[in-house]
């Protein structure tokens, strides 16, 4: 008996830490920031999911006085079967990414709770190993109920740590910038476009320069610090700086470590609400960049956006462009045309006007190349060179990008980011689209604060005119989008709501043939039900 109560203990602490490192894994998704993650709590229900209160149930149950020491053992044991089973066949869009910190955090977690099973089998149990191991089995179990206190305890623990350890980081970064002779640096900031823009300019100046730009999202202060750290070179002669934001402050932050002297403000819109309150902490955020630029530097600043264009800059050297003319911009687009290979444009700048050809599809994404190619006429490039890096881009990832299925349809995939004015433009160009049906998979856009569900009901509304099939995912925006669907007159019978992406596909393999199209519109994170 004592031999299979030891193994039910072993048992219910591989659940313990296979939940602990699901926990991590949210809590990394948020930044490890407790208060984001108190935040996902709140609005995901997994304190209160029906599996952690089985858990707590079981915990709970193995204690009461009528059930015996192997009555609580045979609760615990089924308990973990089911809930191990369901944690090591799970998949995940952004899995845990074991960092140094990750680690740290884990093991802060282990020995917390080590602590805590030793003080209970020091005070309740006996020197049998029965009792021992039954003791472990509960405290486990109940650890695994209390999950959410563990991290946050152990977050806390080694907040001190962790801000000496990123001191150390910035020290070194900054070292490394100074001793790069040279070096220009090229911050790119906006509530979105920013990624496209960053990858645009780096294709076009790669003619001429050595490039260094930071991948990915890698946008925080700490990614920033990364890419410097693992990847500048001393004969590197361009540095392209992608900044994001949740916080005002956050861009004044990495300015303060890079020092760019050529700043791009790509949009300032309603993104992140939930965290800046308004349209106004946003713009101030952005124009952190723009502001931090030294005497001698130039902004390059995206009139479309009404938060751009009545912010005014005296500080620097400003241009301001635009998709159309009529909104103020030095540099602007005087003819667009989409075709099936790409877009055809004509770009009027200060030095003339010219045509232009790009693989890239989209109003929003020939938003996002002119800055790249004003920046790239600014610092001298021959327009030739330049044409023929913008003929050669390729589109980025999630980001409007087109991706051909032979002999079936095409997907047009925008999942990255999705934002009212992207949704907006994206949807524009998939009713652009001729030959076949058009479909749209999304689950809504997010951190929109209060504007959530008005945003998602507009968003309902433009895609009930744009396709002829609607495939909602998921629970997080569904009421909005579907009010919107129905107040476009959109048939419910054209409607489709699943619960997951995988749903969404199998649904689409049935109803999508040859020469159609389907919009992937937003992808949420695994944070988002």
């Amino acid at each position: 008996m004592a031999v299979l109560f030891i193994i039910i203990a072993l048992f219910a602490l591989g659940n313990m830490l296979l939940e602990y490192k699901r926990d991590l894994m949210m809590m990394q998704q948020n930044s490890y920031r407790r208060e984001r993650y108190m935040k996902w709590l709140s609005t995901s229900g997994d304190t209160t999911s029906i599996i952690r209160l089985c858990g707590m149930g079981a915990f709970l149950f193995s204690l009461v006085a009528f059930a015996s020491e192997l009555l609580g053992m045979v609760v615990i044991i089924a308990f973990d079967c089911f809930c191990g089973t369901r944690l090591l066949s799970a998949r995940y869009k952004k899995p845990l990414v074991w960092t140094a910190r990750a680690k740290r955090i884990f093991s802060v977690m282990c020995v917390l709770s080590a602590l805590i099973i030793a003080l209970v089998a020091i005070f309740y149990g006996d020197a049998s190993l029965k009792r021992i191991a039954f003791l472990v089995a509960v405290c486990a179990t109940g650890l695994y109920a209390a999950s959410h206190v563990v991290i946050m305890a152990a977050v806390a623990l080694l907040q001190p740590v962790e801000k000496h350890i990123n001191k150390g980081y910035y020290d070194d970064a900054a070292r490394i910038l100074n001793g790069v002779q040279g070096l220009k640096v090229i911050g790119i900031t906006g509530s979105y476009g920013k990624t496209s823009t960053k990858h645009y300019l780096n294709r076009i100046l790669c003619e001429q320069f050595n490039v260094l730009m930071t991948p990915g999202s890698y946008n925080t202060t700490m990614g920033v610090i990364r890419t410097v750290r693992e990847m500048m070179q001393p004969y590197t002669e361009i540095f392209i700086c992608e900044m994001g934001a949740k916080n005002v402050g956050d861009i004044k932050e990495i300015c303060d470590l890079v020092h760019p002297s050529i700043g791009i403000v790509t949009a300032v819109g309603e993104q992140h609400l939930e965290s800046f309150k308004s349209i106004e902490n946003v713009q101030r955020t952005k124009f952190e960049l723009i502001d931090s630029l030294p005497s001698d530097g130039v902004a390059f600043v995206n009139n479309d956006f009404p938060f751009v264009a009545n912010r005014g800059v005296d500080n620097v050297e400003c241009h301001r462009y635009s998709i159309a003319q009529g909104n103020g911009g030095e540099y602007f687009v005087k003819s667009m045309v989409f075709s099936a290979d790409g877009t055809d444009f004509t770009l009027s700048t200060p030095a003339g006007e010219y045509d232009f050809h790009t693989r890239l599809i989209g109003e929003f994404n020939i938003s996002n190349l002119i800055p790249a190619i004003a920046v790239a006429i600014y610092l001298g490039m021959n327009i030739e060179k330049i044409k023929y890096a913008v003929s050669r881009i390729e589109q980025v990832e999630h980001r409007l990008s087109l991706k051909r299925i032979p002999g079936s349809y095409t997907i047009i995939d925008d999942a990255f980011n999705s934002n009212p004015d992207g949704s907006r433009m994206a949807l524009d160009v998939l009713a652009s689209m001729t030959g076949g049906k058009k479909f749209v998979i999304t689950p809504g856009m997010i951190e929109l604060g209060e504007k959530q569900y008005e945003y998602n009901k507009r968003l309902g509304e433009k895609i009930a005119g744009s396709v002829d099939e609607a495939i909602i995912v998921g629970q997080y925006n569904h009421d909005a989008i579907m009010d919107g669907l129905l107040a476009g007159n959109m048939e419910p019978t054209r409607i489709h709501a699943v619960a997951t992406f995988t749903d969404a596909y199998t649904l689409l393999t049935k109803m999508a043939g040859s020469g159609d199209y389907v919009l992937l519109e937003n992808d949420l994170p695994d944070t988002f039900k």
